[in-house]
């Protein structure tokens, strides 16, 4: 029945900046600006119409922060999702908040993520699925990269 998440949408206090965010440093794709209403919609993903993310703009008192997570290819985020996020000056942090710059990996799933926010403080991730099998007895264990490949060799 569910085939994924095809949108999402969040309050932001100043829609101009949080628009200059996505488009510019996210590299969405907007498809719809409503000065009216005060929203805009972004393409996400490489195709139209795969899913999307909406902007409403509202006071800072009616914001209620938000979490979602980007899927990207592993490998840029094991490699590059670092860099990136510092080029824009943007905080980040993994999953065990243990102020290691390392994107950290769920063993379970198995994915490989960092995390980081918005000019409103919703807190957003980077995560990719990492070649792998399925193992849902690792439970919720997040390790770093490089325990995850010991375990996976391990398991061979």
């Amino acid at each position: 029945m569910i085939k994924g998440l095809f949108e999402t949408h969040l309050f932001v206090e100043n829609l101009e900046r949080s628009i200059e965010f996505y488009t510019n440093v996210l590299k969405l794709k907007q498809f719809l600006n409503e000065e009216e209403r005060r929203a805009a919609l972004f393409w996400i993903g490489d195709k139209p119409r795969q899913s999307f993310l909406g902007l409403w703009e509202k006071p800072k008192d009616e914001i209620d922060l938000r979490h979602f997570a980007f899927e990207c290819d592993w490998e840029w985020i094991l490699n590059e999702s670092v860099d990136f996020l510092k080029s824009h000056k943007i905080d980040f942090w993994n999953f065990l908040g243990d102020d290691s710059e390392n994107p950290m990996v769920f063993a379970n799933i198995p994915a490989i993520a960092i995390y980081f926010s918005d000019p409103d403080g919703h807190y957003l991730e980077f995560i990719g699925k990492l070649p792998g099998k399925y193992r849902p007895e690792k439970g919720s264990m997040v390790v770093s990269y490089e325990e995850w490949l010991e375990l996976e060799k391990n398991e061979k």
